[in-house]
């Protein structure tokens, strides 16, 4: 049986990158998944691409941030799908690398709306139908810079490191309603969001990867398989938890 078989998905953030790889991954084990995302063009052709390998999908477009966006979100999920069983929260903007006295404030606003407040919103919006379901599985979507720090970045490493309390809070909230709360942090994968520091993806690997014990960029399909984990029942015994995918850049 596939892992997830029988199980509902949201995942926020999936119009590309690493959102985009969970979903593929969460529809191919079984789960029909809403597809949330900003941009409803590249949310909706994911959304499609699942669909025609066989799977069953649902684009929204939502900004995390908004919070009647977001109860809208999950509303169209139950009503599409009946249930919700998954949540995995991506959605995340990236600062300009600035030193943090030189950072305007509105960068700064906007990342605790978008990578702070809008996994709130997800899953406030989202933990009711959890419990409605009899729990289920939450996962944030943090970062090695939850626990380490890149100049520059004073910004984007305060909102990770919020999110392993956040999720941490929730497990202890919610466990006796049967909902598991963790972060997932990967290290520098190879996304387009490379792109906001190197030229190129190949300056990425050669600089970035290189400050990876194993030498390289993660993959986006690596991230995939790990939340997997965290969403299926392999994970049982986990909350509160932070899973660190960071081909040991932490290990330094």
């Amino acid at each position: 049986m596939r892992k997830l078989e029988g199980k509902v998905a949201l995942i926020a953030g999936s119009a590309k990158g690493i959102g985009q790889a969970i979903a593929e991954c969460f529809a191919a084990e079984g789960a029909p998944v809403a597809c949330l995302d900003i941009d409803l063009e590249g949310v909706g052709r994911v959304a499609s691409g699942i669909e025609a390998a066989g799977g069953r999908a649902l684009a929204i477009g939502c900004d995390v941030s908004d919070s009647a966006a977001v109860a809208h979100a999950v509303s169209a999920t139950l009503e599409a799908f009946g249930a919700l069983h998954v949540v995995s929260s991506n959605a995340a903007v990236i600062t300009p690398p600035t030193p943090l006295a030189e950072l305007p404030e509105s960068e700064w606003r906007r990342a605790m709306d978008v990578n702070v407040t809008g996994c709130f919103l997800v899953c406030k919006h989202a933990i009711p139908a959890l419990v409605a379901a009899g729990g289920g599985s939450i996962i944030l979507m943090a970062s090695q810079m939850a626990r380490v720090a890149y100049a520059g970045s004073a910004a984007y490493c305060t909102t990770k490191g919020a999110l392993v309390q956040l999720a941490k809070g929730i497990a202890l909230d919610y466990a006796g309603q049967g909902i598991r709360a963790n972060t997932l942090s990967p290290g520098g994968i190879a996304t387009d969001r490379q792109l906001v520091r190197f030229a190129d993806m190949a300056a990425a690997q050669r600089e970035w990867g290189a400050r990876h014990p194993l030498g390289r960029l993660g993959e986006a399909g690596e991230v995939a398989r790990a939340a997997l984990f965290l969403a299926s029942d392999d994970s049982s015994f986990m909350t509160g938890a932070d899973l660190l995918v960071d081909g040991g850049y932490t290990a330094w």
